[in-house]
């Protein structure tokens, strides 16, 4: 169990993540393998980089997910090492195989959280669920033209939320959600390609 530190109300859109669908998809979830995740990000002094150690193990029941890094406190400038690990679970799929799961170990005011979640978010110190740091989206506090925008961490909460695809033969309401949401956002992320795509046409012809 882990306690809670550095606790605020961002979006989630702009926190370190680890989803189980990018796990999966890079092969993590087939016995024992370890591995290192970098985000990059863009502000003042050019780009920046970060990244954590991992190692992933279902070889039997102790299924887990262990993070490791070195992080630099802004205030003191003192380094900390962080490792620990995050239990992994799982759920049968409709067509057969399995589906993995983190089981958030953040303690929150003394309460163990232990939600079974598809992504974990890193708002402070330690990576945990969305709701341990209260993270909002961006879709939601949008306005005007962007409020029915959807947004990839939008996608995966609608997946977090289905726990059963099917039910005697016909899709949930929670699959037919997600996979509304996840209808709209490819459109839309589609949309956005070709607005930018004619906008940097614009800009060529003004050049030239």
């Amino acid at each position: 169990m882990i306690s809670a530190v550095n606790m605020s109300k961002h979006e989630a859109d702009n926190a370190k993540k680890i989803s189980a669908s990018f796990l999966k998809k890079h092969g993590y979830f087939k016995g024992w393998l370890s591995g290192i995740i970098t985000w990059t990000s863009s502000g003042w002094g050019g780009e920046h980089k970060s990244s954590v150690g991992i190692e992933v193990s279902t070889n039997d029941e102790d299924n887990y997910l262990r993070i490791h890094y070195t992080q630099t406190d802004r205030d003191t400038q003192e380094k900390k090492d962080f490792d620990y690990k995050i239990p992994l679970t799982t759920t049968p799929c409709r067509y057969g195989g399995k589906r993995y799961w983190f089981i958030c170990p953040m303690s929150k005011n003394g309460v163990y959280c232990g939600k079974r979640v598809g992504t974990l978010y890193k708002d402070g110190d330690l990576f945990a669920c969305r709701h341990c740091y209260e993270l909002t989206y961006a879709s939601r506090n949008a306005s005007g033209s962007y409020k029915g925008f959807v947004s990839a961490p939008d996608v995966d909460r609608a997946r977090e939320e289905v726990k059963r695809e099917y039910y005697r033969g016909e899709p949930t309401r929670k699959f037919k959600r997600y996979m509304k949401l996840s209808h709209k956002f490819e459109i839309g992320f589609i949309a956005m390609a070709s607005r930018l795509d004619k906008s940097y046409v614009r800009f060529i012809d003004k050049r030239k």
